[in-house]
């Protein structure tokens, strides 16, 4: 039997074929680079302010941002004199936000009606574009446009946003409308985070969760009566952890 001789080189090309790595293309889905959990979610500003939130379901840690200064520097006031101390979130909806700050919530009876409590004072609308109302955000509440055309903020109620799913369609109307313009972080934060885009331009944004957004979830999943407030209580306690 003769055997058939193959040259040098192409040997060499049989063996380096046998034992390259398997290489499959994936053509299910385009390749998306890792998200930076850090820019999704930035170290606070040095110059802002910085407190704790505790909860029955865990503590959240929130900026206050150095400008709107006005808004940030009455709720360090109230906090300083333990105003929040054991108040509600007296409503809650479940991919939108939860909200607290009425001081009737304190004590209030089972089934009670609440938000429609203040401390009697207003603020001046301190709204910028670069906060927006991205998952995490804390805003002041406020009465609607009817009653409150200037749209001046409760000094005492706010909310933080849970949110849901933004399509970017969304932002564009947005620049649209208010002749602004999203950052490209802002707009990624938006992507991966969610938030509520309808309310931008319309309150003020004067902080941010940056530890504990799962707080927000846990409290947004809770049952709640027909008036969006949550059956068992949920107290909130306030304590400053730079000013």
């Amino acid at each position: 039997m003769i055997q058939k001789l193959y040259p040098l080189s192409l040997l060499l090309l049989l063996f380096c074929a046998c034992h390259r790595p398997l290489e499959i293309e994936d053509r299910s889905s385009p390749k998306v680079a890792a998200i930076d959990s850090s820019l999704l979610i930035p170290a606070p500003d040095p110059f802002s302010s910085l407190v704790a939130l505790e909860t029955p379901y865990g503590e959240m840690k929130i900026e206050l941002y150095f400008e709107p200064s006005g808004h940030r520097e009455n709720m360090l006031q109230l906090i300083r004199q333990n105003f929040y101390d054991s108040l509600l979130f007296h409503r809650v909806i479940e991919g939108f936000m939860i909200q607290g700050g009425d001081p009737s919530s304190r004590q209030a009876q089972k089934g009670q009606r609440l938000g429609w409590g203040g401390n009697g004072q207003l603020l001046k609308a301190e709204i910028l574009p670069q906060y927006p109302h991205i998952k995490g955000a804390l805003a002041a509440a406020r009465q609607g446009d009817e009653l409150n055309p200037e749209k001046k903020s409760s000094a005492s109620q706010f909310y933080i946003v849970q949110g849901s799913q933004v399509r970017m369609e969304q932002l564009d109307q947005n620049e649209r409308k208010f002749d602004m313009v999203y950052s490209p972080a802002n707009r990624e934060r938006y992507k991966y985070l969610g938030g509520s885009p309808q309310l931008d331009m319309n309150y003020t944004v004067f902080g941010r969760v940056y530890e504990g957004l799962n707080i927000i979830d846990s409290i947004a999943a809770q049952a709640k009566d027909q008036y969006s407030r949550p059956q068992e209580d949920i107290w909130m306690k306030f304590r400053i952890l730079k000013d």
